[in-house]
């Protein structure tokens, strides 16, 4: 599939009060999707992948019982169900949100058909996906718990699911939408922002992390992941960028750049 796809990331510290656990931002989720909404409407032809974090609901249920590196023991199994259980319901948040500014949002959450071996995707069938993209649906995935051959079981971030997908769908754009207004150079001072990445090796020394909990990584490891999409899809452009204020997200989905690009 090589249509012109653009992978939409609403961030967990952006729809969720990271600080307090399982506490979404029902008011911003329902500003950020009315932006997709209206920008659907002036482009009905444009496909749209959406994802999100699990900000509150996922992370801090997942660092509790250590769910990312591997589940094993009955007390393990539980934590792994509570993590599923937890992203499951900040999802509902995100689709009953959905329904009320009329996007056509359907559900893929990868617990059901993502099966990974030492935190590799061994198999994932996407075609039902696909053909919710073919037909003018809107997709949503989301960071959640997997089974693993190896570990058991373990979390896959919202994108390291991009990653993996970018290789079939091709997106032409990823928008990662969240609080800060750019990768920082001096996080969490924030007054170094960085207009433009090209290699993320060169960054690594001084680019952080989160400063909520974030069992999969934070910023450095999204700008890793971003980069490894564009490595291996040279037409493919992300731009991280703050999207906290009504409008904003249509400013970016329009192309109106405000924050940091990786190509």
């Amino acid at each position: 599939m090589t249509n012109n796809i653009i992978f939409l990331k609403l961030g967990g510290s952006l729809i969720t009060d990271k600080a307090q656990p399982e506490t979404a931002l029902p008011d911003v989720i329902f500003n950020l999707l009315s932006d997709v909404k209206n920008y659907r409407d002036s482009h009905p032809e444009q496909k749209i992948l959406l994802g999100h974090g699990s900000g509150s609901f996922g992370h801090h249920a997942a660092a509790k019982f250590n769910t990312r590196s591997g589940v094993s023991t009955f007390v393990e199994w539980q934590g792994f169900r509570k993590v599923w259980a937890s992203a499951r319901k900040l999802n509902q948040v995100v689709l009953d949100v959905g329904l009320r500014t009329n996007l056509e949002m359907i559900s893929f959450p990868p617990s059901a058909g993502l099966h990974s071996q030492q935190a590799q995707v061994v198999t994932w069938n996407t075609r039902p996906l696909e053909m919710a993209l073919e037909n003018g649906l809107i997709p949503v995935i989301y960071g959640d718990v997997v089974f693993d051959e190896i570990l058991g079981g373990t979390i896959f971030s919202t994108e390291e699911l991009f990653v993996h997908l970018a290789n079939s769908l091709k997106p032409s754009r990823i928008l990662l939408a969240g609080k800060e207004a750019a990768v920082f150079a001096d996080y969490p001072i924030n007054q170094q922002p960085i207009a433009h990445i090209s290699q993320f090796s060169a960054l690594e020394s001084y680019l952080q992390t989160s400063e909520n909990q974030d069992v999969t990584g934070g910023m450095r490891s999204k700008v890793a992941q971003m980069q490894a999409i564009c490595n291996a899809n040279p037409g493919t452009s992300v731009e991280i960028f703050h999207a906290s204020q009504p409008g904003e997200l249509f400013e970016a989905l329009i192309g109106s750049h405000s924050g940091t690009i990786i190509s």
